[in-house]
C-alpha cells in the first residue's frame, strides 16, 4: 500500500490480512502524515500492493483533502476481500484516547431501531386489525385489476389509517420478501416482541381449574413456532411462554407459518423458565412436561411418572412444556415436572422414528386436553349446528 501526497509517492507498506490490521495501519498512517496531508493539495489514493510492494494500480474511490491535524478523527475503515478494498468516512467527532479505534467501530454498529418485512394476506391483515404495530407502508402487487376481499379491506384500513401503499411488480416484491410466498401482499412493519413474563407470573388459579398453559423451551426453527403458534390459538390455550434462551424470535416467518395467529396472541418470555414453573407449581398449578416414546432412559434417570396422553386427567389449571426440536426437555426443566405426557405410536417404529415433529406433537397434545373441556357457549353453539346438519 503506498501513500501519494501532490503526486509523490511517500513510502511502502504491507498491506495486512485483516480487517484490523487494516484500519490500525491507516489510523497510525494518518495520525502521523501531519503536514504532509495539509492544504488543499493533499490528496490519498490507496494502491494494492503486490507481493513484491510495487503498486498494481489505484483502487477507487480516493479521498481528498484530509487535514493532517484532524486525519486520525476521520478514521477510514477498510474492508478488505482478495484485493478488494472499500473505503468510507467515519464522524469527524473528537474522541480522544487509546481506545478511539475501537470506540469508533463499536458506535458504526450501534443497534438502530428498524422496520421487517411482513408478507402473507392473513399475517398482513390481522396485523392490521390488531394494531399492534408501527406500520410504515404497504406494497400490494401490481396488475390484479379490482381488488376483492380481504385485500381489498387491506387497502381500505390502510387509506383510513394514512399509511402509503405502493404497488410493486411480481419480481420486485419477490426479492423483497426473500422470495417467501407473500400471496400479493407485503407491509414494512416495526418487530413484534414478546412480552415480560412477570405479567403473568403473579396470576392465581383463580377459580377456573381448566386453565391451560403452553410452554416452550427452546424453540428454534420458526416454522414449528409458528405451527405451534397456531394450534394453540385454535385449541383455546389461555397463554404462551417461551423461555428467551435460545428461542425463535418472533419473526414474519413465524407469523406466516401461523397463518397471522401471532399476531393476536399474548406471546410473553421469560429468562427463567425453571424459576417460573417452580413458582406456578407453588401456586397450584400442575408442571406437566412431555416426552417421545417412553424407554429405559426416561424410566431409570426420572422418578416423575409417564402417562398417556389419552389417560391424563384435566382437572387443574395446568403448564403443558414442550422442548426443543433435538434435545427436548433439559434436565432443569424435567426436574420441575411433576408428570410427563407422551403420545403413543400405533406400531413399532424403527429407530430415529420414535418421535414426532413439535408442532404435530403439540397439535395432538393440546387436543387430548382440551376436548375434555366444559361445554362453553362457543362449543354448545357448534354442536347444536353439527346435529342440525
Amino acid at each position: 500500500m503506498r501513500h501519494r501526497t501532490g503526486g509523490r509517492a511517500s513510502g511502502t507498506r504491507k498491506l495486512g490480512t485483516h480487517v484490523g490490521v487494516w484500519e490500525a495501519t491507516i489510523l497510525a498512517w494518518v495520525s502521523g502524515c501531519g503536514q504532509s496531508l495539509s492544504g488543499d493539495s493533499g490528496q490519498f489514493v490507496l494502491r494494492e500492493g503486490s507481493w513484491w510492494g510495487r503498486p498494481t494500480g489505484p483502487l477507487q474511490p480516493s479521498v481528498s483533502g484530509v487535514p493532517g491535524a484532524a486525519g486520525a478523527m476521520r478514521l477510514l475503515r477498510t474492508v478488505g476481500c482478495f484485493g478488494c478494498l472499500v473505503v468510507r468516512h467515519f464522524s469527524r467527532v473528537a474522541r480522544p484516547g487509546g481506545e478511539e479505534l475501537s470506540r469508533l467501530l463499536l458506535d458504526d454498529l450501534a443497534p438502530t431501531q428498524r422496520l421487517e418485512r411482513l408478507f402473507g394476506l392473513s399475517p398482513c391483515l390481522l396485523a392490521l386489525r390488531a394494531a399492534r404495530r408501527r406500520v410504515a407502508r404497504l406494497l400490494l402487487q401490481a396488475g390484479k385489476a379490482g381488488l376483492q376481499g380481504e385485500r381489498a379491506e387491506l387497502l381500505r384500513v390502510a387509506e383510513e389509517r394514512g399509511i402509503p401503499v405502493l404497488r410493486p411488480r411480481r419480481q420486485k416484491l419477490d426479492a423483497l420478501c426473500g422470495y417467501q410466498v407473500h400471496q400479493g401482499v407485503c407491509m414494512e412493519v416495526s418487530p413484534l416482541r414478546p412480552r415480560p413474563c412477570d405479567e403473568v407470573a403473579e396470576t392465581s388459579p383463580g377459580d377456573d381449574p381448566q386453565q391451560l398453559w403452553l410452554v416452550l423451551e427452546g424453540l428454534q426453527d420458526p416454522r414449528n413456532l409458528g405451527a405451534v403458534l397456531r394450534s394453540a390459538h385454535f385449541l383455546g390455550v389461555d397463554r404462551v411462554i417461551t423461555s428467551r434462551r435460545n428461542s425463535c424470535p418472533l419473526t414474519p416467518v413465524v407469523s406466516k407459518a401461523s397463518a397471522g395467529a401471532m399476531e393476536v396472541m399474548d406471546v410473553f418470555a421469560t429468562p427463567d423458565l425453571a424459576g417460573f414453573l417452580k413458582a406456578k407449581a407453588q401456586q397450584g398449578w400442575l408442571v406437566v412436561g412431555t416426552v417421545g416414546c417412553p424407554g429405559p432412559e426416561i424410566s431409570q434417570s426420572s422418578k416423575v411418572p409417564v402417562t398417556s396422553c389419552l389417560e391424563f386427567l384435566w382437572d387443574r389449571p395446568t403448564l403443558l412444556v414442550l422442548g426443543n426440536e433435538g434435545s427436548g426437555l433439559s434436565q432443569e426443566v424435567l426436574a420441575c415436572c411433576q408428570m410427563l405426557l407422551t403420545i403413543l405410536p400405533g406400531r413399532h417404529l424403527p429407530p430415529g422414528l420414535e418421535s414426532l415433529n413439535v408442532s404435530v406433537a403439540t397439535g395432538i397434545l393440546l387436543h387430548s386436553i382440551c376436548s375434555q373441556k366444559k361445554s362453553s357457549p362457543i362449543q354448545t353453539e357448534k354442536g347444536q349446528l353439527l346435529q342440525d346438519t
